[in-house]
């Protein structure tokens, strides 16, 4: 099959691409362009089944569904979310309009619905970015996550509005949804953690939501959506998400090399993409001024922004739709958007070190809802990082020491004060955090973050600060211990290693009792 091929040709370029730094989107577009040129020259024969579209619109609706799972409704209803997202697609497409008609004599309808292609940022690198440094729980990751959803949204409104079908009147049992929560809630209970759970997303986002949908004349984006979002408030909603990651991740292959194949860009597509990628730094300062104006600290503000900072494959997802003459030219640009912001995100906190002075200068005077606590009483005892280690070990000493814990998540800190856990929101990888804390009574440091590099950063911010108490970390890895123990650290447990031993001495001590 032909289609097979291609396929696998994506994956070479998908690699290559990832060896360079660049994320693997660009190979799969850059494989399309090539494949598209190929066929001019070469005998290639040309695929007839669609077996590509196919798989570049399952690719879509398993984006959308994996989007409202993580649709959480009083989250985007929060000002820095809702307000900054909606005020910076305005902006920016007022922005683009004038650029595109001015610039390229496009008729203004013509310009509005590029601008509009171009008002959006990426969901698919941003989450990487997001994920790949373990920031997705974090503050800022959350605001950008946030931002994301809320134009997904306005996307998934212009396509709708776009399509111009006029529903049916069974679309009226879309109203009665919620009503068969329980029931989803149910079957996802029953579906286990394995391949049941995997096939039960895809027949929600697939069948259910998007042919479903479609059958009563709705997008079938609309019902992908519609369904995760009905499951968003289910305790395993992000486990959901995260079982279909590699399954939409594949489809989406599809997605970007079927833009790919439309063909090789020209003179004038280029021409187009360098002027709206030097419009880029516009968007990325934007989110910026906005964070900031929505009493975000100038950090937070500035990694959102940052992370945000990129044209969106959305974009392209509205443009097939609306208007397909202009695919080429911003795929290009959607490309070369993620090749000046992937590497950009990768120096993104070393960056900031370096001009945090003067993006510090920006800051209101008011409390900002990013703010970090600079005292921690008498404890004795801190816990970094409050994930099942961190919880764990706070449990056990809070039983007879006085102990506080820290953690980069708002949600996870506001769950643990509900269950009586003395617990402040605070990122260990911010260098304002370091310079304001007051160590007091602290006798020993527990370790317990997600990512090596932030345990890494924290012990050399405790040496920094003068701090001479114990320092104890942990790690998955010989390796990460290693790097933990030479900034500074006392001691780094591999915590599967001593788990294991764990187990073994209660086994000994088992038999030890019964002999």
């Amino acid at each position: 099959m032909l289609e097979a091929v291609w396929i696998g040709f994506a994956f070479i370029v998908g690699l290559l691409a990832r060896f360079v730094g660049l994320p693997s989107l660009v190979g799969y577009l850059a494989a399309g362009f090539v494949i598209a040129g190929a066929s001019s020259y070469l005998p290639v024969p040309e695929y007839s089944d669609g077996v590509i579209e196919h798989v570049a619109h399952l690719g879509v609706l398993l984006l959308l569904f994996t989007v409202g799972l993580k649709l959480n409704v009083r989250s985007l209803a929060k000002p820095e979310v809702l307000g900054v997202g909606v005020a910076h697609f305005v902006i920016t497409v007022g922005v683009m309009v004038v650029a595109c008609a001015v610039i390229f004599s496009m008729p203004l309808i013509e310009a509005l619905l590029v601008a509009i292609a171009l008002g959006f940022s990426s969901t698919v690198l941003a989450a990487k970015v997001l994920e790949g440094k373990r920031e997705l729980g974090a503050f800022h990751g959350r605001v950008a996550i946030g931002i994301l959803i809320v134009q997904d949204l306005i996307a998934l409104l212009v396509m709708t509005v776009a399509n111009g079908e006029a529903p049916s009147l069974w679309a009226l049992l879309v109203f009665a949804l919620p009503l068969i929560r329980p029931v989803m809630y149910w079957l996802m209970d029953k579906a286990g953690h394995d391949d049941l759970l995997i096939l039960f997303g895809l027949l929600l986002a697939l069948v259910v939501g998007g042919y479903g949908f479609e059958l009563v004349g709705l997008s079938s984006e609309l019902g992908a959506l519609a369904f995760g979002a009905l499951l968003s408030k289910h305790g395993r909603a992000g486990e959901l998400s995260k079982a279909l990651w590699s399954i939409k991740e594949f489809f989406l292959v599809g997605f970007f090399l079927s833009i790919g194949l439309e063909g090789l860009p020209q003179a004038q597509d280029w021409l187009f993409a360098g002027v709206m990628l030097a419009l880029l730094p516009f968007k990325i300062v934007l989110f910026f001024f906005l964070l900031i104006a929505f009493k975000l600290r100038a950090r937070s503000s500035y990694l959102a922004g940052l992370s945000l900072g990129n044209y969106s494959e959305f974009g392209l997802i509205v443009a097939s739709v609306v208007m397909p003459q202009y695919l080429v030219p911003l795929a290009l640009l959607v490309a070369l958007s993620f090749v000046v912001s992937a590497p950009l995100n990768a120096v993104a906190h070393p960056l900031y070190d370096r001009i945090c002075n003067r993006l510090m200068k920006f800051e209101r005077n008011i409390r900002h809802p990013d703010e970090q606590p600079v005292e921690l009483g008498d404890a004795e005892f801190l816990v970094m990082g409050m994930g099942r280690s961190g919880t764990a070990a706070y449990k056990y000493l809070a039983a007879t020491e006085n102990v506080v814990a820290i953690d980069s998540d708002p949600v996870k800190v506001e769950a643990h004060k509900q269950n009586g856990i003395d617990i402040h929101y605070a990122d260990a990888e911010d260098g304002v955090f370091w310079q304001s804390l007051k160590l007091n009574c602290v006798k020993a440091v527990i370790l317990c973050l997600s990512e090596v590099d932030a345990n890494v950063i924290a012990a050399q911010k405790l040496r920094k600060q003068g701090f001479t108490g114990q320092i104890i970390a942990h790690s998955l890895h010989e390796d990460g211990a290693d790097k933990i123990l030479a900034a500074g650290a006392n001691h780094a447990y591999l915590t599967m290693a001593e788990a294991g031993v764990g187990i073994a001495e209660h086994v000994k001590q088992t038999f030890a009792v019964k002999t």
